[in-house]
């Protein structure tokens, strides 16, 4: 062939061509270095993987030991609810139990005492003895309202007010 027969079409031909191939190798290096990267990040998901797992692991039985030991705690709390309660209805008990005997010995030491007084100043030995009923069951009544006064919560104090300037 001929050089003359070379046209313009042909020269665009050829430079199409050219383009092609360039873009074709620059296709092929980039999808092969796609390729490394690639190959890359599935090494490092797999060695990731391979160090995360046994960690997960731990961590999971390390939470078991922790529910366990919450297990524990709550045991002990109940535990220790229980014990303040028995205490709480021992003491009660017990104040009870109290209350009613020491009452009636203060009354009687205060019945003894206004009676004994009254038999002093008055001679009369059924004015005496009466005089110290009534003073035994008004310090048995008095002692009753003290019992009742000390389960109620202390009275609210406000708070103390500025002096004027």
């Amino acid at each position: 062939m001929p050089v003359a027969d070379f046209t313009a079409i042909d020269g665009l031909w050829v430079a199409l061509s050219v383009f092609c191939i360039l873009v074709a190798i620059g296709l092929l290096y980039a999808l092969l270095r796609l390729g490394a990267t690639v190959g890359r990040l599935s090494s490092f998901i797999q060695g990731l993987e391979k160090e995360l797992l046994p960690v997960i692991s731990r961590l999971g039985g390390t939470v078991d030991r922790v529910n366990q030991q919450l297990d524990k705690v709550d045991q002990v709390t109940d535990s220790a609810v229980d014990a303040a309660e028995s205490v709480d209805s021992a003491v009660r008990a017990v104040t009870s139990a109290l209350t009613r005997p020491v009452q009636r010995i203060s009354g009687l030491a205060s019945g003894i005492a206004h009676g004994t007084a009254s038999l002093r100043t008055r001679g009369d030995f059924r004015g005496a003895v009466e005089t110290g009923r009534q003073a035994a069951a008004r310090r048995e009544q008095e002692i009753e309202g003290e019992l009742e006064r000390a389960g109620e919560e202390p009275p609210a104090v406000p708070p103390p007010t500025a002096a004027p300037q």
